[in-house]
């Protein structure tokens, strides 16, 4: 099976459950997310994530996706190395860069695609979704319902 970690600075990956929760459903069930609150140490996230990571039992054949949204930050790098601990990382894939649309599309896509095909898939649609909304300008047709 495969599982999907958000991790973030704040309350982002917290938020991002939530709002991924109204679109997938039971599938956001294999979602667990984590963030570094403000006035925590990195040794405070250390001890949420072990506490995380022990008080669920995965088998050896499980996957994860772990989506973060800066590669090379605190919370990532410390979720990382609590990962590799536990002797879960060489069966990880990690993105960064973490949106809306990236975290749909794996939740979405975790049993149809392996983890290769879903990274690629994930980033794409990411980028995709990154676009400036442009107003319709008021000399459009006014027969014309653009919003």
């Amino acid at each position: 099976m495969k599982y999907v970690f958000l991790v973030s600075h704040g309350k982002f990956a917290e938020g991002l459950k939530t709002s991924l929760e109204m679109f997938a459903g039971d599938a956001a069930e294999r979602v667990f997310a984590i963030g570094l609150h403000n006035g925590k140490s990195a040794d405070d996230f250390k001890k949420e994530v072990e506490a995380l990571l022990d008080a669920h039992k995965f088998n050896d054949d499980d996957e994860f996706m772990i989506l973060a949204d800066l590669i090379g930050g605190s919370p990532l790098t410390t979720f990382m190395n609590v990962f590799n601990e536990h002797g879960l990382l060489d069966r990880a894939t990690i993105l960064g860069g973490m949106n809306f649309t990236m975290a749909l599309t794996v939740v979405v896509s975790l049993d149809g695609m392996d983890r290769v095909t879903l990274a690629q898939t994930a980033l794409g649609e990411a980028k995709q979704a990154l676009q400036e909304y442009q107003v319709p300008s008021s000399d459009a047709d006014d027969d014309e319902d653009d919003i």
